[in-house]
């Protein structure tokens, strides 16, 4: 009998640990505007020569789908909003990613960046941009796929 205790609690912990890895920040997020609480898009996260990014997949405002960055800088100017790489070169640290960028297509400026899931919720994505010490906090939802 204790044994079977054992070899039951040996599947209890290797299942945990199995859910916990297997939750990421990778695959598709719906934004959702921190001041008006607003869905606005969904931006899919992806793993690209070892680094994270992120593009905008789907805009849900019809009349903001075909519009160019027309604020954004280098070789973002101009490309449509719809498909662009919004977060940039992000490397895992610890439980979040760090060291990436993330730019805000609305009016072109670029923010240093920190992911993190949600640590009482792995459906909630937190996105944090940064100014020197200044930084706004937005969430994310997971989107069905």
């Amino acid at each position: 009998m204790e044994k079977m205790n054992k070899i039951g609690l040996v599947i209890v912990i290797l299942l945990m640990t199995i859910s916990v890895s297997a939750q990421s920040i990778l695959g598709k997020w719906k934004t959702i505007d921190d001041k008006t609480g607003e869905e606005k898009s969904i931006v899919e996260i992806y793993k690209e020569n070892g680094k994270v990014f992120g593009k905008i997949i789907e805009i849900f405002d019809p009349k903001k789908r075909d519009l160019p960055c027309k604020f954004c800088e280098g070789d973002d100017y101009n490309k449509p909003v719809l498909g662009l790489k919004i977060i940039k070169n992000m490397e895992k640290s610890g439980d979040a990613y760090k060291k990436g960028t993330i730019t805000n297509p609305e009016d072109g400026k670029q923010y240093d960046c920190r992911l993190q899931l949600d640590e009482d919720n792995a459906d909630r994505l937190q996105v944090r941009g940064y100014v020197a010490f200044f930084y706004r906090t937005q969430y994310w939802v997971r989107a069905e796929d």
